[in-house]
């Protein structure tokens, strides 16, 4: 291959946006296309691919907040943007990919500037505040849902890719379900996030103690708490005899999805991902707070394939969750046929298909790493 500029990706901020562009990362890597990251001083903070080649970092900030604040912000956006101008000037890449996140706006809006090749990725099924304010910058939209709100259905610039995942995730693809039929052992997978786990640790161990005598033995719970409820929901499962393993994190939270039964958690885009790429049933609540209310979105966009029933939060109780989980219990074929449409629904060949979309935007002939489907 002729010798080509670095294809930059923009990204930033939480790990929904990093996954991605670090899996695009890997799968560059691998069919040999250079690429550079640039972000803002969170990037310090990864690792994988993308510490691999170089990292440029930009200044950013999200408008949100006061007056004052979002004043200040957009202050900082624009000598980000002349900071972002400046790198692209010195390493004259091939293509942009936008992640969305703040950090990515003044990149995207200097490539179009520079008159550069620039797309954007888009994890949820709601185009993101910081990506619909750069749409207009993008030749290519990559989605991951086969609707994404403020992405018009006619839009020749869409190109759905799905999601991509870590490569744990993928490797995991092939496990395969058992339902906990025949009065076998009912493995329970609880986690939240930083964001919901207070709410996960209320609900769900009054809903689980909730179940009748003959399902509540079978149960064996992983649940992520809070630090700061671990002691108080240890001390519930123990008194009712409940085998449970809590922890604040897991740093093996694949391994947990695909040795599950069951998932109850968030629906952020990179959980609804993994769910589908390793194929498990799930009870999702969308956190009340995201932006745009995407993780209703995501969570309404997957339920649609048959793979998970939808809680809102609002109607999030003991009540509600145990009659859900005794329907399921119960009927050990439906979580069967749960995973089994989950697993339709998994797109593990998401960066390669992301890649592909980068040679469409460039031109450029980019040999595929060959991931298995």
């Amino acid at each position: 291959m002729a010798a080509v500029g670095p294809v930059v990706l923009a990204t930033g901020g939480t790990g929904g946006h990093v996954f991605p562009a670090e899996a695009l990362a890997g799968e560059l890597e691998a069919r040999g296309v250079p690429f550079a990251l640039v972000t803002d001083s969170r990037g310090r903070q990864w690792q994988g691919a993308l510490s691999r080649r170089p990292i440029h970092y930009i200044r950013s900030a999200s408008p949100t907040g006061s007056l004052q604040s979002k004043a200040k912000a957009l202050l900082t956006l624009a000598v980000g943007l002349f900071d972002a101008w400046r790198v692209l000037g010195r390493i004259a890449p091939s293509a942009v990919v936008g992640f969305g996140g703040y950090a990515s706006v003044p990149t995207m809006v200097a490539a179009r500037l520079r008159r550069l090749p620039a797309m954007l990725h888009e994890q949820n099924a709601v185009l993101g505040k910081a990506n619909r304010l750069v749409q207009g910058s993008a030749g290519l939209i990559a989605t991951s849902f086969e609707r994404t709100r403020f992405v018009p259905a006619d839009d020749a610039r869409a190109r759905l890719v799905g999601n991509p995942v870590r490569e744990p995730v993928r490797a995991l693809r092939a496990s395969p379900y058992r339902s906990p039929s025949d009065g076998r052992i009912i493995d329970v997978l609880v986690f939240g996030g930083s964001q919901g786990a207070a709410s996960f640790s209320q609900v769900v161990p009054q809903a689980l103690l909730s179940l009748s005598p003959a399902l509540r033995p079978r149960l064996r719970v992983v649940q992520q708490c809070r630090a700061e409820d671990l002691g108080s929901v240890r001390k519930i499962y123990a008194k009712h005899g409940v085998v449970a393993e809590l922890a604040p994190f897991f740093s093996d939270l694949p391994q947990r999805i695909a040795a599950a039964h069951l998932v109850i958690g968030r629906s952020g885009a990179s959980t609804v991902a993994e769910l589908a790429t390793i194929g498990r049933p799930s009870i999702l609540i969308p956190y009340p707070y995201a932006a745009d209310d995407h993780q209703t979105a995501n969570a309404r966009a997957f339920e649609a394939t048959g793979a998970c029933i939808v809680v809102p939060h609002a109607s999030f109780d003991a009540a509600t969750l145990a009659e859900h989980l005794t329907m399921l219990f119960e009927a050990p074929e439906r979580l069967a046929a749960m995973a089994a449409a989950a697993h339709g629904a998994g797109r593990p060949d998401a960066a390669a298909r992301l890649a592909d979309v980068v040679a469409e935007l460039t031109g450029l002939s980019l040999q595929p790493s060959g991931v298995p489907a």
